[in-house]
């Protein structure tokens, strides 16, 4: 019988396939670079094949059959991770350790009370959270660092499964007395020639924002990337920026509803004209054993959606199809 890679061994594969960097690998595995790298080594010897491309100097390149085996590995990885996975969910659902994932432009706003109705609800889950940009969190979810993420869609989520709970509408932020503070509703079209406040690279809210502006102008991909143009690491930053008339911003009503504006003498009118919303929704790894906790999660969480929200709720009778929450 021909010896089987260890799931040590996958993991240093697989993390270095994903990071493409030994130093970061090393520390999503928690183990040494030197580790990390002799176990890689220690797989070539007992695959008899080169998995690396050492020929390039200090740069990641995987040989053709070494991309083909880190994929083949994720997969007997995942299959084999889980089997405790799906003894531990048919013996006692919604039990255990629940490691989710949430974005900074959502966490501030939802995690109060999504911690509560997961303590209300569904008390035998162990709860460990961590925030952190979309980018990020796919990453760690794709590692099997996470279990389960909230996020805002559309997403590059690829390789997810993904379930919409409700619509978040976005909203214009301007500095009082702004020339667009006079009407009820701003067309996309009106945002020509006003001068953006975007999230920092990383942030999907980023990418939405520029999604929205380009309904209303035909901005190319270098749109947003002028000097004429603030960046924020936070929608609190942005709406001190926007505060202090260094530009206009596009703020979800989430985090509109939850107090973001209070204090600021800043006032917020709703988009309107083609799609002018993110959607919360959840995102797992496909196949997961935990696919039923998931769902069951969902229908809770569902509940947190604004009364007034105009958009519907999702149609949870759907369950199990996959949303493919990519960027146009």
């Amino acid at each position: 019988m021909l010896p089987l890679p260890s799931a040590q061994q996958l993991r240093y594969l697989i993390a270095l396939s994903e990071l493409r960097h030994f130093g970061r690998a090393a520390a999503a595995c928690a183990v040494t670079q030197s580790t990390l790298s002799a176990g890689i080594m220690a797989l070539e010897r007992q695959l008899d094949a080169q998995l690396l491309d050492r020929t390039v100097g200090k740069k990641v390149v995987f040989t053709p059959l070494g991309h083909d085996i880190a994929n083949k590995g994720r997969q007997a990885l995942e299959a084999l991770e889980a089997v405790p996975q799906l003894a531990a969910a048919a013996r006692t659902p919604l039990t255990g350790a629940l490691r989710l994932g949430i974005i900074p432009t959502i966490g501030p706003f939802l995690l109060t009370p999504l911690v509560k109705i997961i303590r209300l609800r569904f008390p035998q889950i162990v709860l460990s959270l961590t925030e952190d940009t979309t980018e990020h969190l796919l990453e760690k979810l794709s590692l099997g660092r996470l279990d389960m993420l909230v996020l805002a869609m559309p997403c590059l989520c690829d390789g997810t499964e993904t379930l919409p709970l409700w619509q978040d509408p976005f909203h214009v932020v301007m500095p009082e007395g702004h020339d667009l503070s006079h009407l009820t509703h701003v067309p996309v079209e009106r945002l020509e020639n006003q001068r953006m406040i975007m999230m920092e690279d990383g942030h999907c809210l980023r990418e939405q924002t520029l999604a929205v502006c380009r309904q209303g102008r035909g901005w190319d991909s270098s749109d947003g990337e002028g000097d004429s143009t603030f960046t924020a690491t936070s929608l609190q930053t942005m709406v001190e920026m926007v505060e202090l008339s260094l530009g206009i911003g596009v703020v979800p009503a989430l985090a509109i509803e939850n107090g973001l504006l209070q204090n600021h003498r800043v006032v917020a009118r709703p988009l309107s004209g083609g799609p002018v919303w993110r959607t919360i929704g959840l995102a797992w790894r496909p196949r997961s054993p935990r696919a039923a906790d998931f769902h069951t999660l969902a229908s809770a969480f569902a509940t947190l959606a604004p009364a007034t929200r105009e958009t519907p709720r999702p149609d949870l009778s759907a369950i199990g199809k996959k949303d493919t929450a990519r960027s146009k």
